[in-house]
């Protein structure tokens, strides 16, 4: 029997989400109370919230409630990671249709379990909220220990540093392209994807986009390493560059070269949860690889020239009801 959440309470669903989640390291109190509580041992707390929307952020006939649970503890663990933090916990709050199947709230549960076990073990859900909605929707926030650091945050690039990257660049935009190319019926509605119809590597491409896995025990060690600036890559390296670059006051010079087989695809496609760093030499971290130089001056400059595409995502900008 797979009942909907309409048929159940709110008191079952919430058992059964909190039965396949686990336990935060950090947590003193977690989810059954009005709030949960969380150890700091710093006293300084990064918090970070995203929200995954279906049609513009997700689509049902390509992500599962797994790949779901996921992806939204991976974004928004990123952006912990890019300040220079190690993940405690997340809130997370659903709304979902009446109509939705137990069965996929559970996996989506798992997959949240997952995520945190598999990008940043001692991680898990501890508490959040649930409530009616036409329109599934998955809101997190995240929060992380600088465990008495300082934040490394995206204003801080300097003339002269090396700027870097950990993780990948392009792939999870190289796979949304395959899903709208390749798994949309005439009218243009979502398909489910076939894998066995995949070429050699779109399989990874496709995981990149639905399942990204950031590298995210890389943003502690930037941080430890000296990292001047960081920001976790989302929108697409050409406009995150530039949000650095305008936060710092500086030039960001990227050498296309450094950027793999399609810089354009590195540079314009989203939702790689990379990090992006600047360091004040040219020994990197483990995992960092050098893509440029931070210079005097404004904007973003790529071989040489002023970048004028803005690629990227803007859901204000870029989200088109009408073309799915």
């Amino acid at each position: 029997m797979d009942p909907t959440v309409g048929e159940l309470s709110e008191r079952e669903v919430l058992r059964r989400i909190a039965a396949r989640t686990g336990r935060a390291a950090a947590a003193i109190v977690g989810p059954g109370d009005d709030a949960a509580v969380i150890s700091t041992p710093s006293a300084s707390v990064v918090a970070t919230t995203d929200t995954l929307v279906h049609g513009p952020d997700f689509r049902l006939a390509w992500s599962s409630g797994r790949d779901l649970g996921w992806k939204a503890a991976a974004v928004n663990l990123a952006d912990v990671a890019a300040m220079g933090a190690r993940p405690t916990a997340l809130l997370v709050a659903l709304a979902m249709p009446r109509g939705t199947r137990i069965s996929f709230v559970e996996d989506l549960a798992d997959g949240l379990r997952e995520g945190c076990e598999a990008l940043a073990p001692g991680c898990a859900v501890v508490g959040g909220d649930l409530t009616v909605s036409e329109t599934l929707t998955i809101a997190v926030t995240a929060l992380g220990d600088l465990e008495g650091r300082p934040a490394v945050l995206r204003s801080g690039a300097r003339p002269g540093d090396v700027i870097a990257v950990a993780g990948e660049l392009g792939a999870a935009g190289r796979g949304l392209a395959i899903l709208f190319d390749r798994f949309r019926d005439d009218r243009g509605d979502p398909v489910p994807v076939d894998r066995a119809a995949l070429g050699p590597g779109e399989a990874a491409l496709l995981d990149a986009q639905l399942r990204p896995a950031p590298p995210l025990g890389l943003g502690p060690m930037a941080a430890l390493a000296g990292a001047t600036a960081m920001m976790d890559v989302s929108d697409g390296l050409a406009l995150d560059a530039t949000r650095m670059a305008e936060a710092s006051g500086v030039r960001i010079a990227l050498d296309p070269a450094a950027l793999g087989n399609d810089p354009r695809a590195a540079l314009e496609g989203g939702e790689d949860h990379a990090l992006l760093a600047t360091f004040p030499g040219e020994m990197l971290p483990p995992g960092f690889r050098p893509i440029g130089r931070v210079e005097e001056g404004a904007g973003l400059v790529v071989g040489g020239e002023p970048y004028g595409r803005r690629g990227g995502w803007d859901p204000y900008a870029d989200w088109d009801a009408r073309t799915g």
